[in-house]
């Protein structure tokens, strides 16, 4: 009956430590890897931009990246993801964290975990156009007619909305979300489903865009840092950066430079 017992106890031991090493993201695996594996698309400004110049990250995403990796004691390994793949990215523990502009919304906290919001209040679905397009474009039932081409990157929150809103519009998917604003400038689509601060930035860098709704967005949310479900003390830690961030006004100093326009 011992023997059963000790048996017993032993494979319950075994499970627990199988599950433990599931999980992607320890803060234990990182400090002896020596790195934080930093999920990014890379084409968002300015939240994450693979700069092709320089070939650096740069925006408010990789700045807390660095914040991360520094407070960790551990260099940044990015990982490279998609729109279409970020979920699944995510799920299969690919990288310990994703960082490129990514909304909060019920869907993703369902299926992965989530950290406290940062940007509040300055994210929301908006349009880029054509300079000179500005009046013809004051509401969503302006954009949702037929002969209207809006282009939308696969697999984020911009083709869900969308999808979800515009019905008769010529939706246009194309691959690479930071090509098209460039497409809009130069006449191969009328309108861009973006968010604000995207918007804002594209009509400072390209002279033949506008933004004409960025005060008024369709919708309003915050970003997150995602993560695989199961590391409550790996979350934990992410949500005490953010939250000294915040408290010492480095975020606020970060927002400024990034996201407010």
């Amino acid at each position: 009956m011992k023997n059963k017992l000790f048996t017993i106890l032993f494979l319950l031991a075994a499970v627990m430590m199988t599950a433990g090493n599931a999980f992607a993201g320890h803060l234990e695996d990182i400090s002896a890897r020596g790195t934080i594996r930093i999920g990014t698309t890379g084409d968002y400004i300015p939240m994450s931009y693979l700069n092709p110049n320089t070939g650096q990250y740069e925006g408010i995403d990789a700045e807390l990246s660095q914040i991360i990796a520094d407070s960790l004691g551990v260099k940044i390994e990015y990982v490279p993801t998609s729109w279409p793949n970020l979920t699944a990215d995510t799920m299969a523990g690919k990288f310990d964290i994703a960082l490129c502009g990514i909304s909060r919304n019920y869907a993703r906290a369902k299926a992965m975990a989530m950290s406290d919001a940062y940007g509040e209040g300055v994210f929301g679905k908006t349009i880029l156009c054509r300079k000179g397009d500005e009046n013809k474009y004051k509401s969503l039932s302006d954009i949702d007619k037929p002969d209207v081409r809006v282009m939308i990157n696969p697999g984020g929150t911009n083709e869900k909305f969308a999808h979800a809103n515009l019905k008769n519009a010529q939706l246009i998917i194309h691959q690479e979300n930071a090509d098209i604003p460039r497409q809009v400038a130069e006449g191969n689509a009328d309108i861009m489903i973006t968010e604000t601060v995207e918007a804002a930035r594209y009509v400072e860098m390209n002279s033949k865009l506008a933004a004409p709704l960025i005060y008024e967005p369709f919708t309003r949310h915050s970003c997150g840092i995602l993560m695989k479900k199961g590391d409550q003390e790996f979350l934990n830690y992410i949500n005490f950066v953010l939250a000294e961030l915040k408290m010492d006004g480095t975020l606020a100093k970060l927002e400024r430079k990034y996201l407010y326009r």
